[in-house]
């Protein structure tokens, strides 16, 4: 007498939960849903709370977000084994999965901190972040700024469109400190040798002056022994 075998229907796969604004998880949960959501443009894990911002628009985000990036830009293209990104997700500890603005970051065969995995993500902590803050400043200037300080980012720089001020943050210590702008009113990278800003220009929108800054940083002999 023959076996019998009865079929058994596979139990239907659990869809997976979207992501929602304030939902508490992991890093791993977060990736898992983050990668279900393709139209979705950005979210972000920090301290273990999801943050999606609104839609941005162009006065507050849009127009000072290409500022930054065109200034950060120049920089690289005269500045060899320096790498940029642009809302790039950053891999940090178990709970934060930041997508900053913009970044620079020093690459591993030149002393870098961060490298891009296998899994094409930025894992580590890039030298340098900006973020342009007008939605998002209630936890740019305090969640995230404890995240990217605890995970070690060395300068963190936040221009706050609504209150037209930009804070640049230097890691001392463990701990973030106002880097102060010189005689002259602009900023200069203890990082980024030659990355230098003017933050009235930039406010202002006057890149003519913001690029004009920055070659005088390109060819200070500070930059040119960094490249060296």
């Amino acid at each position: 007498m023959g076996t019998t075998f009865e079929l058994i229907e596979p139990l239907p796969l659990e869809p997976i939960p979207p992501l929602q604004n304030g939902d508490r998880m992991t890093r791993p949960e977060f990736e898992r849903r983050y990668t279900a959501m393709p139209d979705l443009k950005k979210a972000e894990l920090i301290e273990g709370r999801v943050y999606m911002p609104s839609p941005v628009h162009q006065e507050s985000h849009g127009g000072p977000h290409a500022d930054v990036i065109t200034w950060l830009g120049f920089y690289r293209m005269f500045t060899p084994g320096v790498r940029g990104g642009d809302n790039s997700s950053l891999r940090f500890d178990w709970h934060n999965e930041p997508q900053p603005d913009a970044l620079l970051m020093l690459l591993p065969e030149r002393g870098g901190q961060a490298r891009v995995g296998a899994s094409k993500f930025i894992e580590g902590a890039p030298e340098l972040i900006v973020e342009v803050s007008a939605s998002s400043m209630s936890y740019d200037m305090h969640e995230k700024l404890e995240a990217y300080e605890r995970n070690g980012v060395c300068e963190y720089v936040v221009w706050r469109v609504f209150d037209r001020e930009i804070d640049w943050f230097v890691l001392r210590e463990g701990r973030y400190v106002r880097l102060a702008p010189g005689s002259d009113g602009v900023f200069r990278s203890e990082v980024f040798p030659g990355l230098w800003l003017d933050p009235v220009a930039l406010l202002a929108g006057d890149l003519a002056r913001v690029f004009q800054v920055v070659q005088e940083g390109i060819a200070s002999p500070e930059h040119a022994a960094f490249v060296q």
